[in-house]
């Protein structure tokens, strides 16, 4: 599904040059949930943001999903980050004035999918996660999980081949997460991939592959038997 070798990112000013990523080699199987730890500055985020096509690497080559992504054009990798990638954040990012229905609806919208099309979508996502029955709610309505969930829905709703999750628990207590997480699972276990960024050790080791990021390398990997949910 993701295959990254010898990957670089440098990012340059007039005085100063920083290598955030340095001959960075990573493979991800279709199917697999994969967790990415590592210390502040390591390197972690310019990881996910070249990995969810929003950066390009200063050199090396990306494999996603059987395509070579680094000399596409950016419409080109706009229209595949659309197709295949779904992406969960620490902050939710739902927009406030709309409800939970329109707000999984929108990046269907830009999809171009028709009326019906994103009706059935929707609905599904939003059963997944719990929350069919709200769906005319709007966010400040939620608790901070159910806001959670239903980024969730958002990303899933779309059908992507791999799920990219920034600190997707950051901002929840640990019932929350757990919640959050036991969710992440089933969608994984549905057949979607999963790469999550997080510094809680104990979210980490519920994927089934944890790597750690030091200085811009992965320093080591930890593989752990997948728990039942």
């Amino acid at each position: 599904m993701l295959n990254m070798q010898k990957i670089n990112k440098v990012y340059q000013t007039d005085l100063v040059e920083t290598h955030a990523l340095r001959e960075f080699d990573l493979t991800v199987k279709t199917g697999e949930f994969v967790s990415v730890t590592g210390p502040s500055g390591s390197g972690k985020t310019t990881f996910l943001n070249i990995a969810g096509l929003l950066e390009t690497s200063s050199g090396g080559t990306y494999e996603l999903d059987g395509q070579i992504v680094n000399q596409l054009s950016d419409k080109a990798r706009s229209s595949l980050r659309n197709e295949k990638i779904g992406f969960i954040f620490q902050g939710f990012n739902l927009i406030p004035d709309l409800n939970l229905f329109e707000n999984v609806e929108v990046p269907l919208r830009y999809r171009g999918f028709n009326r019906q099309e994103r009706k059935q979508r929707i609905e599904h996502a939003l059963e997944q996660v719990g929350l069919a029955a709200r769906m005319k709610h709007v966010p400040s309505q939620l608790s901070g999980g159910q806001q959670q969930r239903v980024a969730i829905a958002r990303a899933f709703a779309g059908q992507p081949k791999i799920l990219f999750a920034d600190e997707p628990t950051g901002n929840l207590d640990s019932l929350m997460a757990r919640q959050v997480m036991e969710l992440l699972e089933k969608i994984n276990q549905q057949g979607t991939t999963i790469v999550m960024v997080t510094h809680d050790p104990e979210l980490a080791r519920r994927a089934q592959r944890n790597i750690q990021i030091v200085d811009g390398q992965v320093c080591d990997y930890n593989f752990y038997q997948k728990q039942a949910v």
